[in-house]
């Protein structure tokens, strides 16, 4: 056990949820096969957590004590439950319940029942959550909502939609599923490819919100990155032949080697241009060129995820950011603007056009954006904005775009970075 402040204690509780939730709702969604029950037994443990730990210290195994706490409720649950009598005694008699929570043989047991033949009841939670009984916007609303942790206000962030129409579709989806007793399981192979669309979504998501987290103190949340990597890699050994399943592989290793140098050692962001590049992981990036060279070989042009890797790969490959190949980034925003419009995709297109033909340029290209609705209350586009300004040295029209970015980010890093940026420009007018 590891005592701390109340404080340090609450923050250890958040940061262990955020890592084990996927695991601990997965497992126990497969007891009572209702999501919205899981993720309540699931809740219930973290409560739990938030009561016990700071009295008696953290569990040396603090997700095998917050998986066994939400199944013991969900073995409770199933007692009260006449019709489901069988199956609470044959699970019941698989864990012994008298042990202690944070007992070692507890641990190790709560450890062995989470692999068995798949041994990824994550990945179960994803193909539940996005079964076709639910529509695409469902489908990938709830699983964040279920594997990363996220807040239903993230999630609206991430979309781009009001928190209200998240949480309703959240809401709903619950209840669809445990209407159609939706099984927890990873589908057959037949029906493997009609169910993928929405799993690499959900997966591109839930790493993107470790890359570069909505809210909070913190830059990036690595441990969603690193679930979001793992998962890809288990899908990608499940269909070996999918090109975008190894496009998403390859753009989530790429990206991942650099996730330390995006740090300073004071905790500061560090951006894409200014980072070292003797810090980005070399083995990541291998991996990721790996998994890229394999998506390219297979027959059909490129798709969306494949595309973005192609993005990343130019970056991996260039020694110093002098040597980036920006005219082939921006032909292939090009190509991915033709399979994947979308006005962020717009957005990176414009980034990339400024650096191989001019910010202004780029700037006529972000200026064509400024009425999407899609956008208004997204932080990066006055973000962009005002870089392009800086380098037409416009310092004070930048100012006011950086201090507009830094009042639409939740992030508190992130709203830092922006403010000093608008100071600098101040500074410069």
């Amino acid at each position: 056990m590891r005592h701390g402040g109340a404080d340090a204690i609450r923050r250890t509780v958040e940061a262990v949820w955020h890592i084990e939730a996927a695991k601990v709702i997965g497992h126990v969604a497969r007891i009572v096969r209702d999501v919205g029950l899981a993720e309540e037994f699931a809740q219930d443990a973290l409560v739990a957590a938030l009561e016990h730990w700071p009295a008696a210290g953290v569990p040396d195994r603090p997700g095998a004590w917050l998986l066994t706490a939400a199944r013991r409720r969900a073995l409770d649950h199933l007692r009260h439950e006449r019709t489901a009598a069988a199956r609470a005694a044959e699970l019941g008699h698989e864990l012994d319940l008298r042990h202690e929570l944070a007992s070692d043989a507890l641990a190790e047991q709560v450890d062995a029942a989470l692999d068995d033949d798949i041994g990824d009841d994550p990945l179960r939670l994803i193909f539940a959550a996005c079964h076709p009984v639910l529509s695409p916007d469902a489908r990938c609303a709830l699983t964040l909502r279920l594997m990363g942790g996220l807040t239903t206000e993230e999630i609206a962030r991430a979309y781009l939609k009001p928190e209200p129409t998240i949480a309703q579709r959240i809401v709903r989806a619950k209840r669809t599923l445990a209407a159609a007793r939706v099984p927890f399981e990873v589908p057959p192979a037949h029906e493997l490819r009609e169910r993928l669309a929405p799993v690499l979504e959900v997966l591109y998501l839930i790493f993107n919100e470790g890359y570069s987290a909505t809210s909070g103190n913190d830059w990036m949340r690595p441990a969603l990155c690193e679930e979001a990597v793992r998962l890809g890699r288990v899908l990608a050994g499940l269909m070996p032949a999918e090109g975008e399943v190894l496009g998403l592989l390859a753009l989530m290793e790429i990206q991942s080697s650099r996730l330390k140098a995006r740090v300073a050692p004071d905790g500061e962001p560090v951006l894409l241009l200014d980072q070292d590049r003797g810090r980005w992981d070399r083995l990541l990036i291998r991996r990721g060129l790996d998994a890229l060279a394999r998506a390219e070989a297979l027959p059909g042009p490129l798709g969306p995820y494949a595309l973005q890797a192609a993005i990343a790969a130019c970056h991996a490959r260039a020694p110093t950011r002098e040597h980036t190949d920006w005219q082939r980034i921006a032909a292939l925003y090009d190509a991915l603007a033709q399979v994947a419009p979308s006005p962020v995709v717009t957005l990176n297109r414009a980034v990339a056009v400024s650096m191989a033909f001019g910010p202004a340029a780029g700037l006529e290209i972000v200026d064509g954006l400024a009425g999407d609705p899609q956008l208004q209350h997204y932080h990066l586009l006055p973000s962009v904005r005002g870089d392009l300004l800086t380098r037409l040295d416009r310092p004070g029209e930048a100012r006011a775009e950086f201090e507009r970015a830094a009042e639409l980010t939740r992030n508190a890093r992130e709203r830092a970075l922006l403010l000093a940026r608008a100071a600098r420009c101040g500074r410069r007018g």
